[in-house]
């Protein structure tokens, strides 16, 4: 049957709401196809607003893939605004798609992409909103497949009550793989109904469906056993790795924001993974291993990419750019293919020993040229041993000593505050580093306008890293720590008015820590905020602390647990993890021992350049490390 837009209904409500130009949808790049043509239907969504959600690289690679399938088709969702959520509910009506507004409701599945835990409760708002009921035990065959993916569903537990399933790792593949077990499940008649369809997906052992495994605790609230509830579930669900990232030149065809956005470029994964072994980073962790792109994939894709879009910026993006082993050939190429253009090229965060001056004039010789980003991350050598982050102060100061002297002006560090075995004196520390900056700015340019801008934010332990076991740092002591350096930074003229200091208060931090390492109780958490009026949590104006902190009391009472349990608590190496049950390819043995290296402050190198330290990640995985140089050249091209 065909499914009418929203749109005639929702058009007379947006001229009552803020930024309504979010929800009409129409960009360039966007793909609306036929409903009946469709043996298929994804909607796609980011839980957060338009202006974060559309320049997601991870929706925009599913959209285009997905809608380049016969028989399938794919819109987009983004979570609305309260002042919007108000009036559909006074109106009834429904969570809408931006492409053609057609309700979420009436697709095959509901993909969500979780770069965050705190977008959380959005998804309980769209999944209400579309009607769909919040517990996945409550719906039935006619209602969508809620899935998750992205970063932050390695620990779905935490919503694993309103998950139907979720998906480890990249998902280029098994987003193919899952239509094709929907469109033959339809195909056949739907036999078996919803749970057939979900064991369908699950037996493979690639798509984790949460009530097909029971959690038992012990008294003491410690998890005692996950273990599947039905035949033919594997005990545990592995993550998926595309190893050919070329054989995946994703978006071709970028979608173009009809409203402003946080980034408003075209961006060019080049090579996924990391090896640096940085303990506090899950995305290093969970990604491994490093698999590059082809320099001629890259400059094909950066071509077609700004003929369909018309963007003047390529982000060459990756969680290490500059350690891409062909990074200098891409950037020269790329500042020669587009020289007099107006096309700039930016890097993510550069980290100080892959930064060279060579490498940042390439970048922006067709450009403007902005500030240069470090990210030291803790504010000692001993601190940055812990952490593994493998960079001297004489490091940092000689590489802004050549920024500096070599035209630019601004540099932007990256720290965290509440790391393990943290002092106050760790933090303190880097207003002295961040003043050694600027000094080393002023000789090295012979200038006074030097400004140093320090970042600071709130370290969450993360699973599936090394610091999984470790007590997150209460924000009590996180905010006085900042504060104790927002005093010492200030008190320094010679200094102060040259640092920019900016950091986020610790309470949000322990939130993030509660959804980030909680197990399925947690679910009842979530759903008391939301029914207490808790949306967009990563937006300062709409977080409650003091709701989070009531409505875990609320909802944990009589338990064992509580917000402190699941935080501030440090586990020992026997306590069953909520999501151990959940391979990202890592060794749990290696993960505890680099916890106890970062204790002892061991450094280990990258072995993408040093024998296997044995992370378990290829040999479980079957993958490998695909690193150059490979000695070919990005092809020229004469751009009109």
């Amino acid at each position: 049957m065909p499914v009418e837009s929203l749109f005639e209904r929702l058009e007379p409500l947006l001229a009552k709401v803020a930024k309504p130009i979010q929800y009409v949808g129409g960009e360039l790049g966007a793909t609306v196809k036929p409903w009946d043509d469709a043996q298929v239907r994804w909607a796609l969504m980011y839980p957060d607003a338009y202006e974060v959600g559309l320049p997601n690289q991870g929706v925009q690679i599913l959209y285009e893939l997905l809608n380049e399938q016969d028989g399938v088709l794919a819109e987009r969702t983004y979570a609305v605004w309260p002042d919007l959520e108000r009036l559909m509910r006074e109106h009834g009506i429904g969570q809408f798609t931006v492409d053609a507004h057609r309700p979420v409701g009436a697709f095959d599945l509901l993909g969500v992409s979780f770069a965050t835990e705190l977008g959380y409760t959005n998804l309980l708002t769209a999944v209400d909103l579309a009607g769909i009921p919040l517990l996945a035990t409550q719906r039935g065959d006619d209602h969508p497949v809620v899935i998750a993916g992205g970063h932050a569903a390695f620990n779905p537990e935490p919503v694993a009550d309103f998950l139907d399933a979720a998906v480890l790792g990249d998902g280029e593949e098994v987003v193919l793989a899952i239509t094709e077990v929907v469109r033959e499940w339809k195909a056949e008649g739907r036999p078996g109904g919803r749970d057939e369809l979900l064991l369908r997906l699950a037996a493979g052992g690639g798509v984790y469906v949460p009530k097909f495994y029971d959690v038992e605790y012990l008294p003491d609230g410690a998890i005692a056993r996950v273990v599947p509830n039905r035949p033919g579930v594997p005990a545990t669900v592995r993550k998926h790795t595309v190893m050919d990232l070329d054989q995946w030149p994703y978006p071709r065809k970028p979608l173009v924001p009809l409203a402003e956005t946080v980034h408003e470029r075209y961006s060019v994964e080049i090579f996924r993974g990391c090896t640096r072994g940085c303990r506090f980073c899950q995305a290093g962790m969970i990604t491994r291993p490093v698999r590059e792109r082809s320099i001629e994939t890259v400059g094909a894709m950066v071509e077609e990419g700004l003929r369909s879009s018309g963007f003047t910026e390529v982000g060459l993006l990756s969680l290490s750019s500059a350690d891409h082993s062909e990074i200098g050939e891409i950037a020269s190429g790329l500042a020669d293919r587009y020289e007099g253009t107006n096309t700039s090229l930016s890097l993510p965060s550069t980290r100080v020993d892959a930064f060279n001056v060579t490498l940042a004039n390439e970048l922006s010789r067709n450009g403007r040229r902005s500030g240069l980003t470090f990210a030291p991350e803790g504010g000692t050598e001993r601190m940055r041993r812990v952490i593994n982050k493998m960079v001297s102060e004489d490091d940092l100061i000689r590489t802004v000593s050549t920024a500096y002297g070599s035209g630019w002006r601004q540099v932007k560090l990256y720290f965290m505050c509440g790391l393990p075995t943290e002092t106050d004196e760790d933090v303190l520390a880097i207003a002295d580093l961040a003043k050694r900056v600027i000094k080393a700015g002023r000789e090295a340019s012979g200038r006074g306008d030097i400004r140093c801008t320090v970042s600071i934010g709130g370290f969450v332990p993360k699973p599936h890293t090394p610091f999984q076991w470790a007590g997150q740092c209460d924000h009590e002591v996180v905010d006085a720590r900042l504060r104790k350096l927002r005093e010492v930074v200030k008190s320094d003229r010679s200094y102060g008015k040259a640092i920019g200091l900016r950091y986020h208060e610790g309470k949000p931090s322990m939130i993030e820590g509660l959804l980030s390492r909680g197990d399925r109780r947690v679910g009842r958490v979530i759903r008391a905020v939301w029914e207490d009026g808790g949306r967009f949590d990563g937006w300062g104006e709409y977080f409650s602390y003091g709701r989070w902190v009531a409505c875990a009391e609320r909802a944990l009472a009589g338990e064992a647990v509580d917000l402190a349990w699941f935080t501030t608590r440090e586990r020992d190496r026997d306590e069953v993890l909520p999501w151990d049950h959940l391979d990202s390819g890592l060794d749990r043995d290696w993960l505890w021992d680099d916890w106890q290296d970062a204790l002892d402050e061991v450094e280990i190198d990258d072995c993408r350049w040093t024998p296997c330290f044995d992370c378990g990640v290829c040999p479980q995985l079957g993958t490998e490390i695909q690193t150059g140089p490979t000695g070919r050249k990005l092809l020229p091209l004469t751009v009109a």
